[in-house]
């Protein structure tokens, strides 16, 4: 008998690819128990992979996330004839004294809600408190004073606002009052304790304008023709001086005469002030800023 070959058939196992990726998806979903609703059109499994016939997006279009336990809602937008009123109005230019008003449309009944809603924003850091004048007149109120030329902006509920703290800078010595203030646009941040010149030694009435500023400078009687050791003579070293005069006419401490300042005058014509106030004074003050002095 010669040899001969035998020929079986055997059914093809072979599963296209597609296929296969559409059985592993679909296990995918059986398995981690998602319950997706696909869209009639099916998006791709994975961005810039092919169409899985039959097979649904694992997140279909336009879903969005839920919102989280605990997480507010986004406030509510208002029509512009519903959003309450700002002041200082937009670019006003204003006094350090001066406060944020919120005039609502109606009278307000969850006022801490309502706060919430204020958002007050200083270029500088500044402490503050809100302050309810009546049910839909809200204030926002700074502790102290708004620096000299500090940027403020405000919104509330769609509403906004941005002004500026002026940069006027003006103080006034009170020689009668023993006294030393400070106006930040016209409003007074500061009034200290001060002694001005004593009789035969008047501090100058007028207006002044700031020269220059010494944290320490050396003040001697004999620059102006008085020697050191005369009656009315000295040389002591002086902190925190501002200059008013080239004849020598300071804002400066005087830590020896604080029991005097605020109720006598016994200076040889500057102003006297403590030290802790002059410091302030010198930190803040700029050159060219004015100085008046009165009833001297």
């Amino acid at each position: 008998m010669g040899a001969f070959a035998m020929t079986t058939n055997r059914p093809n196992r072979t599963m296209p690819r597609a296929a296969t990726r559409a059985v592993l998806a679909v296990a995918g979903v059986a398995v981690t128990g998602l319950a997706i609703v696909a869209p009639a059109q099916a998006d791709p499994l994975w961005p810039g992979g092919p169409d899985v016939p039959g097979v649904p997006a694992l997140i279909p279009p336009g879903w969005t996330p839920p919102q989280l336990p605990g997480t507010p809602p986004p406030p509510k937008q208002l029509a512009p004839q519903e959003q309450p009123a700002v002041f200082p109005a937009n670019g006003e230019v204003v006094g350090a004294k001066r406060a944020v008003d919120v005039f609502f449309r109606a009278p307000i009944v969850d006022r801490p809600a309502a706060e919430s809603t204020i958002v007050v924003t200083p270029s500088t850091p500044v402490a503050g408190h809100f302050n309810w004048v009546d049910d839909s007149h809200l204030q926002w109120v700074p502790d102290d004073y708004w620096p000299r030329n500090t940027g403020v902006t405000v919104a509330a509920t769609g509403a906004q606002s941005a002004f500026k703290i002026s940069d006027a800078f003006e103080s006034v010595g009170d020689a009668a009052a023993h006294t030393f203030s400070v106006k930040i646009g016209g409003d007074v941040v500061r009034t200290f304790p001060a002694a001005l010149g004593k009789p035969g030694h008047e501090t100058p009435n007028g207006t002044f304008h700031v020269l220059e500023k010494d944290a320490d400078v050396v003040m001697d009687s004999s620059t102006y023709g008085v020697p050191v050791d005369a009656p009315e003579g000295y040389r002591v070293d002086v902190k925190w001086a501002t200059r008013l005069t080239w004849d020598g006419i300071y804002v400066h401490a005087a830590p020896w005469s604080v029991d005097q300042q605020g109720n006598s005058n016994v200076s040889h014509g500057c102003i006297n002030l403590s030290t802790t106030n002059a410091k302030w004074y010198y930190d803040n003050v700029h050159n060219g800023d004015a100085v008046t002095i009165v009833n001297s």
